[in-house]
């Protein structure tokens, strides 16, 4: 199931990947040679993964893009939930070493000195919906009434 679903992905369109993945197949490609470069390096030793390279990236880039649960992902690509998060943990960690996909800190970008604009337009004017004022204030209202059931002004004004 999970190798067909691989294999729709990458036949999509430019755009539709994109829509799809978060990223375009170029970066997409990018990313799969650092994962293949990782596994290169390393002894086998265990048992072999039960998705692929290609199917583990495409696995974390849906974790990323859709924020599900690691069970809901699970199910869909036929694994165990922690073997999600063991694989997503093992993706991130592999792309941070390489250091190829780490955006550039707060300093790099102080230093370009970028100015942003940012234009905030309110596109529907309607009218706030409030309740009808009454001569009555509300049940359990205290500040019209006290306790006794007479109102305050009444109250202030009488002479002790």
């Amino acid at each position: 199931m999970s190798h067909e679903r691989l294999k729709r992905t990458l036949k999509m369109n430019r755009t539709r990947f994109k829509r799809r993945t978060g990223i375009y197949p170029e970066t997409f490609c990018a990313m799969e040679s650092v994962l293949v470069e990782r596994e290169n390096t390393k002894r086998k030793s265990g048992r072999p993964a039960a998705l692929s390279l290609a199917e583990q990236l495409l696995l974390t880039l849906e974790f990323w893009r859709e924020y599900r649960t690691f069970a809901h992902l699970g199910d869909d690509w036929g694994v165990h939930e922690t073997t999600v998060q063991r694989t997503v943990e093992r993706v991130e960690a592999a792309l941070m070493a390489s250091g190829q996909f780490r955006l550039p800190g707060k300093k790099v970008l102080k230093e370009a000195e970028h100015v942003f604009q940012i234009i905030a337009i309110d596109a529907a004017e309607t009218p706030c919906e409030r309740p009808k004022k009454s001569g009555q204030a509300p049940y359990g209202c205290r500040s019209a009434q006290d306790s006794s059931g007479h109102g305050t002004a009444a109250r202030k004004s009488a002479t002790p």
